[in-house]
């Protein structure tokens, strides 16, 4: 499909006073480039921050925050140039001292692109292939076809916009111990999957065998995601996914916990994991870089628990604790 990018550059302030621009011509699907935010990210001022951020997203902090709207062919019509004549007068105003001598919108240039999203749009499926992650469980995505093996236990998945495929170290990671503590009396295994993502280690549980199946996702769109693909793969009388925040309010307790999240995620739920685990059960976790490990295992057995073992694949790690 083709669209059109609008886009403004301005400070924060000004960008203000452009989003109201443009909700005041009922525009409230906006997107907003502000290098401020990143600072906050990299200065740690939440409660918790990101443990691996790519190196070009630190790069080029001072430049100009940007604002963008994105017109389909249809929609555009006559809606650019309107948008162009306002913002012109924004900056008159400014000029002339509307809003106080100091005030500061920034240099408002405004740029417009065409562009087709065929290029991009599923350029990532090129790179997502049917995978084997441990001796029985093979991920496919749900485009391509596979031949399983007798002993195969295929998950078919389409993560569509949360994150999961199972071909990234951490979830493949969690996998491996899961199928490994889940055992061979699956049946009597109740999971607890914390931020499920596109259900895929919810989904592996109960191929593997479990009957009782919890997946809790925080965003919305993601607990739509793992839903479908929880019935794609047939396991939906097996499996149920809520929105929720890791596990406040969640009245369940499982034999094995997986949580594949981010080393300070998995430090603030440590001690709530062991409220949610069953006597002597597992708690697995994992989006843990290696020079984070010491630092959540710590954190891990000050909850109470046992490290059971780390499993390290590259630079991330999994840690199975048991409680």
């Amino acid at each position: 499909m083709k669209y059109t990018e609008f886009k403004v550059k301005g400070t924060s302030a000004g960008l203000e006073l452009i989003t109201a621009i443009m909700m005041n011509h009922g525009i409230d699907y906006i997107s907003i480039d502000d290098p401020e935010d990143m600072e906050e990210i990299l200065s740690r001022k939440h409660e918790y921050g990101w443990d691996y951020i790519e190196d070009n997203l630190k790069e080029n902090l001072d430049r100009e925050p940007a604002l963008s709207v994105y017109f389909d062919e249809e929609d555009k019509s006559d809606i650019i140039d309107v948008l162009k004549a306002d913002i012109e007068q924004l900056g008159k105003d400014v000029a002339e001292g509307k809003y106080g001598s100091e005030f500061d919108v920034g240099s408002l240039e405004i740029t417009i692109n065409e562009s087709d999203d065929s290029q991009w749009k599923d350029k990532w499926k090129e790179f997502f292939h049917p995978s084997r992650i441990t001796d029985r469980l093979v991920v496919k995505p749900s485009w391509e076809e596979y031949k399983p093996e007798k002993k195969d236990l295929v998950i078919e998945i389409d993560p569509g916009m949360a994150f999961g495929t199972g071909t990234h170290e951490t979830t493949s990671l969690c996998m491996k111990l899961m199928e490994k503590y889940m055992g061979e009396s699956a049946e009597d295994v109740k999971v607890l999957d914390v931020g499920c993502g596109s259900g895929i280690l919810s989904i592996a549980a109960a191929l593997l065998g479990s009957a009782d199946v919890l997946g809790v996702e925080i965003d919305k769109d993601a607990v739509q995601v793992a839903r479908e693909n929880v019935e794609l793969n047939g396991c939906d009388d097996k499996v149920r996914v809520i929105e929720g925040d890791l596990t406040k309010g969640i009245d369940f307790k499982g034999n094995i916990i997986v949580a594949n999240l981010m080393a300070d995620l998995v430090m603030l739920l440590s001690e709530s994991a062991k409220a949610h685990l069953e006597e002597n059960g597992v708690f697995i976790s994992s989006g843990i870089l290696t020079d984070k490990e010491q630092m959540v295992s710590e954190a891990i057995e000050k909850a109470g628990f046992i490290i059971e073992e780390v499993m390290v694949d590259g630079e991330w790690c999994a840690i199975a604790a048991r409680g």
